[in-house]
């Protein structure tokens, strides 16, 4: 199994960051690459459609509120992957009230391409997903 993780500071308290991000169906509000998402089941699964019009199907699988924290599988999606988890953390960073780490990670294994290809894929994603949280963050 593979896995790749990328941490950002973004300069936002971890209230107002987890406010936007701590909804699972909220990849919108600050993601540019899915500007599309349509809560299922009760809003534990979220059908996503990226910016090529793709469908990306996700379910929540683990969702803490007090720790600020969920984990999503992957059901459905145009990667060369299979087993994929990922998690969303947000993190306070010590004596500093508008600096928050996020935390993006996850973990799969490699179907139809190599470990090295699917990990800078997720990195990509991840770093650029961070990224443009910031962006959001500072507008």
């Amino acid at each position: 199994m593979a896995s790749t993780s990328v941490s950002r500071i973004v300069p936002a308290s971890p209230d107002k960051v987890w406010s936007l991000i701590g909804g699972f169906d909220a990849l919108p509000d600050w993601l540019p690459y899915i500007p599309e998402s349509t809560p299922l089941e009760g809003g534990r699964v979220r059908r996503l459609k990226n910016t090529d019009g793709e469908v990306i199907i996700e379910r929540l699988v683990d969702f803490n509120e007090t720790e600020r924290h969920y984990s999503y599988a992957i059901l459905q999606a145009p990667f060369p992957v299979n087993g994929y988890v990922s998690t969303i953390r947000v993190h306070t960073v010590r004596e500093q009230k508008n600096a928050t780490e996020v935390q993006w990670s996850g973990r799969f294994n490699p179907d139809g391409a190599t470990e090295q290809e699917v990990v800078d894929l997720f990195t990509g994603i991840y770093a650029d997903g961070l990224d443009a949280l910031h962006q959001t963050l500072t507008a």
